[in-house]
């Protein structure tokens, strides 16, 4: 125990220090919310300013797991020190919940200055249930710290890491209702962005943490599918596990990663 969190301090101080995890973690989440409360006005979006707070909480949830965390784990595993941990005995599951963890730890710093902050600064309305705004936030995070790993365990190298990073990350802050209402979208993309977890986070922080009407699922059926689809990533990602880039032997072959839309899947073809 003393040495996860020994490993667990040193991510956290890690992730302070390394200029591109600083970035993914605080920099972009922090400024992009700065920057689209200043230019989301009532004449450009009048809706953006009532979910501002559970908007830019959702963007920095995804830049810190989906675009900051599985980088690292695929650099570790190209430079070898996953085949050190293994030979000093480090189990495969710490290898994954430590960098999990310390990303959790930094989104939720970022979030509390976004929540603490979006009021006095962009007069956003405040979250009518501060306990759900936080239940909902912790689910998401569950489910994208999932896929970071996931992400990171299936990629070859940083190049595959940036191309299965951005094929979650853009289409989540496109469709996922952050930027405008998902509503608006055409049939078509309603449908597709719900094989995203941003929309049902989205969904569940209107209904139970801002008090608007409750969108196309009942509220809690949304942190249902956020973290069935959290549970089914991390155990895919500690299937997948491989503790060296050129080690060919794996449980199971990459493509099987695609099994993590799953519940986003059943949501979208039999709760809609």
């Amino acid at each position: 125990m003393t040495a996860f969190a020994q490993h667990a301090a040193f991510t956290l101080r890690t992730g302070l220090r390394n200029k591109d995890l600083l970035l993914m973690n605080y920099m972009l989440p922090l400024g992009f919310f700065l920057m689209m409360g200043t230019i989301m006005t009532e004449e450009i979006n009048p809706f953006f300013l009532d979910t501002m707070i559970p908007a830019m909480m959702i963007f920095a949830a995804l830049s810190g797991a989906i675009l900051g965390l599985p980088n690292p784990l695929v650099e570790d595993r190209e430079a070898g020190i996953l085949r050190s941990y293994k030979i000093n005995g480090v189990p495969a599951a710490s290898i994954l919940a430590v960098p999990a963890l310390a990303t959790v730890i930094h989104m939720l710093v970022v979030g509390t200055v976004i929540a603490g902050s979006a009021q006095l600064i962009f007069a956003a309305p405040l979250p009518v249930n501060w306990l759900m705004l936080a239940v909902t936030y912790l689910a998401f995070l569950f489910t994208c710290s999932g896929l970071g790993l996931l992400i990171g365990t299936i990629s070859k190298n940083t190049q595959a890491t940036i191309m299965w990073s951005q094929l979650v990350f853009l289409p989540s802050i496109m469709l996922g209702g952050l930027m405008m209402p998902a509503s608006i979208l055409p049939e078509a993309l309603q449908q597709a962005a719900r094989l995203l977890p941003s929309t049902y986070a989205m969904d569940a922080f209107r209904a139970l943490a801002m008090g608007y009407e409750a969108g196309s699922y009942a509220p809690a059926l949304n942190l249902v599918i956020l973290v069935a689809g959290g549970i089914l990533a991390y155990a895919l990602a500690w299937f997948l596990f491989s503790w060296d880039s050129h080690n060919t032997e794996r449980r199971g072959r990459p493509i099987l990663a695609l099994l993590a839309i799953l519940p986003y899947l059943a949501g979208a073809l039999f709760l809609s």
